[in-house]
């Protein structure tokens, strides 16, 4: 006899629903917040819907969800392709990272911070204020990788980590199918 049927499904109907509902929420929370979500004129932004990064701490469910509805709202947001590309990737790597740290939530909120910066805050400079065939600033990529740490920071630890603690009181059965 095979255990093969003894194996839980990776990808069930119910894990599917959830990864497109937080994708949707992902999307809709982006585009609710679009001023504070996608700052041109300041390298500072405040992307709400950055606070269901660490919903991976919950449910793997969540990690396609996220690259999903960010590379969703970045497209539909009106990103360059670039910019949508990586930043769903950022968001991905991120996903992945937190949901490997989901017993220690204050250092998986790191992750989104991390991932953001470095790869988010380039694309910002490259992509929307440095001009096509200016040289490089180092300072001012430096600052726009550091204002988009710093305001994923405060998201995820101001709205993140409560966002997770007040979902935790839900039944189990809700997260995980």
């Amino acid at each position: 006899m095979s255990h093969f049927n003894d194996a839980k499904p990776r990808f069930t109907t119910c894990s599917i629903v959830r990864g497109g509902l937080i994708a949707a929420i992902y999307v809709v929370l982006t585009l609710i917040f679009q001023p504070i979500s996608f700052s041109m004129n300041s390298p500072l932004q405040f992307r709400v819907s950055e606070a269901l990064t660490l919903l991976p701490i919950l449910t793997a469910d969540a990690v396609p969800g996220l690259f999903v509805g960010c590379l969703l709202a970045n497209w539909l947001g009106g990103g360059i392709w670039f910019d949508v590309v990586l930043g769903a990737l950022a968001t991905l790597l991120a996903a992945l990272c937190t949901h490997r740290t989901r017993s220690k939530p204050v250092l998986a909120a790191i992750f989104p911070t991390l991932f953001n910066g470095l790869i988010v805050g380039p694309v910002v400079y490259f992509a929307y204020v440095r001009a096509p065939g200016a040289p490089v600033s180092l300072p001012t990529l430096a600052l726009y990788m550091g204002a988009v740490a710093l305001g994923e920071l405060v998201v995820c630890y101001v709205l993140g980590l409560p966002l997770v603690q007040g979902l935790k009181r839900l039944p189990k059965d809700l997260l995980e199918g």
